[in-house]
């Protein structure tokens, strides 16, 4: 049959079809149905021949003659299929060998890229031409889908036989590329579609759909939710604070994370947002990571706190490593949060947002705030971070306040005459502070502000416990001394002495306010030195008040 015979023999075919439909159940009729579907068998063999014959010689007047008798019948599918096993089928079995006699693919060997890339010169090179002739504008060809139903579908189908592997999440690093390569590639393909509706036509095809299932990136997402909040979760469990290497020398480079704790924070927030990492449609999963690894941070921190304030670590076995920590670790912790929340409200936030830009205003200020509020929450607990420095400093400072006890005993019932001298605690009272401030982490990591802040902060805690202890001494001396007078006096009584006779020598509460006295002045110096002055802390006024003698008392002068 010539071409053109093939073409009205299909309009005849496909009128004949509609006009018996009224009265398709008459005998003569039905005898013609089975005529008329040996001549549709014939005619769809004959149209199938000039169609392959029109591939093969690219000739694009038959092929648009052929696709429009498709059109007439009702056919379009077997126009697509001969496509695919003519044209695009053999190229597949090049570009990506399947078959019973083909070994399947190792890990190396499932990488889509390159796949992909020869793929896309065979569509140029084998299949433009036909893209070309039924996407042309009035042609009437619009009823056929070559993009998806006969280039889309062989591609999945030598990739599911050749390389199964692609498709496997097990493998994150890979299926990422592949998914990514993928996606590139649909987006080569809808290159060919001449208007936005015809996109939108190629997307919801069955075998578009049934491509995109392949890629399970909820399983993806689950292996490096895996990976990197266990990660964290490893460094977060370690028994004590675990310097970063070099952190203690690193001075020119203070504005590095210095503990493991932090930089495995910050490296697996990241993490989320890698290009090796990230996939688009999993961005509300990622971002609700990064966002629970930040919480999962201040949980580690607030808990460890609470314990060490405690004293109690069986609680939760995470916590050690505050109980162990020594006053100056906590300055990496301090100097690590400020760096934190400098990175996530900085450079990490304009990370986000530009991987996020896709989306509405509404959705990148939800998630503006979201990240915000996270490093707003651990910058709040600077002020716990410090008052553990100050508490731990205050500790070290009152066992050597304790030594006042010893000022009774030198003073109680003897005869020692008033103290010109300070006593030998004073000097170690506010060494621990000393030492701290002027160490090497104090100095490469702290700021003038926040030493100051710690200054105040400790020496302000310090006085006040000085101050209950002094006063504590003073209160039991005065009622040991008053005791004594009483059982003196008793005693001068029965042995019919006058107990009107006054001592009118110093007495050992007198000595002992003295010397505490002393103690205190020389305390006030030592403040000075560190820069704080004594008599701008409430407690030290009251501290003064309680031991100077009646014409010192309105001027703290030492």
């Amino acid at each position: 049959m010539s071409l053109n015979s093939i073409i009205w023999s299909s309009y005849i075919m496909c009128s004949s079809r509609f006009s018996i439909l009224p009265v398709q159940n008459l005998p003569f009729i039905e005898n013609m149905e089975k005529r008329i579907k040996s001549a549709s068998l014939l005619l769809d063999a004959s149209l199938g021949h000039c169609f392959v014959h029109g591939l093969e010689h690219q000739n694009a007047n038959v092929i648009y003659n052929c696709l429009r008798a498709y059109a007439a019948i009702d056919n379009t599918r077997n126009a697509e299929e001969i496509f695919s096993n003519t044209v695009v089928a053999p190229l597949m079995q090049k570009i990506i060998p399947h078959g019973p006699s083909e070994a399947l693919a190792g890990a190396s060997g499932d990488e889509l890229e390159s796949d992909y890339e020869q793929i896309k010169q065979c569509v140029e090179k084998d299949c433009k031409f036909l893209l070309d002739i039924s996407s042309a504008e009035n042609s009437g060809l619009h009823v056929f889908d070559f993009l998806a139903n006969s280039i889309l579908k062989e591609v999945l189908s030598a990739i599911q036989k050749g390389k199964p592997g692609a498709f496997s999440p097990g493998r994150p690093t890979q299926f990422l590329r592949n998914y990514k390569s993928s996606l590139d590639f649909l987006a080569y393909l809808e290159g060919y579609c001449p208007s936005r509706s015809a996109v939108a036509k190629f997307r919801a095809e069955a075998i578009y759909v049934e491509f995109m299932k392949q890629w399970n990136v909820g399983v993806y997402f689950s292996l490096r939710f895996q990976e990197i909040a266990g990660a964290l979760d490893s460094a977060l469990t370690a028994a004590s604070l675990a310097p970063v290497q070099n952190s203690n020398s690193n001075q020119g480079n203070s504005q590095a994370l210095t503990l493991k704790q932090s930089a495995t924070l910050l490296d697996s927030m990241k993490s989320c947002w890698r290009q090796d990492v990230f996939l688009l449609p999993c961005s509300d999963k990622f971002l609700r990571l990064s966002l629970q690894l930040h919480s999962r941070y201040s949980n580690w921190l607030s808990s460890g706190l609470a314990a060490r304030s405690s004293g109690h670590a069986s609680f939760n076995p995470g916590n050690e490593w505050a109980i162990s920590a020594a006053p100056d670790d906590f300055i990496y912790i301090i100097h690590d949060i400020n760096c934190l929340a400098t990175e996530v409200s900085g450079d990490y936030l304009t990370h986000v947002l530009q991987l996020l830009s896709s989306c509405s205003s509404e959705v990148l200020d939800l998630v503006k705030q979201s990240i915000l509020e996270g490093g707003k929450s651990l910058s709040s607990m600077l002020p716990v971070v410090v008052n553990t420095i100050v508490d731990a400093l205050v500790e070290k400072a009152v066992e050597d306040l304790r030594q006042l006890k010893g000022i009774t005993a030198t003073y109680r019932m003897t005869n020692k005459p008033l103290p010109v001298r300070h006593s030998p605690y004073v000097s170690g009272v506010l060494r621990p502070l000393k030492t701290l401030l002027e160490g090497e982490r104090a100095m490469t990591y702290l700021t003038p502000e926040a030493k100051n802040e710690l200054l105040l902060d400790a020496a302000t805690q310090i006085t006040s416990r000085y101050h209950e202890l002094a006063a504590e001494l003073i209160s039991v001396a005065r009622k040991t001394e008053s005791s004594l007078l009483k059982i003196r006096q008793g005693a001068q009584r029965r042995a019919g002495a006058s107990s009107d006779v006054s001592d009118h020598n110093v007495s050992d509460t007198d000595k002992i306010c003295m010397q505490l006295f002393l103690d205190i002045q020389e305390y006030g110096r030592n403040l000075a030195a560190l820069g704080v002055q004594a008599a701008d802390i409430p407690p030290y006024r009251s501290l003064w008040q309680c031991v100077a003698p009646s014409d010192r008392q309105s001027l703290i002068k030492f």
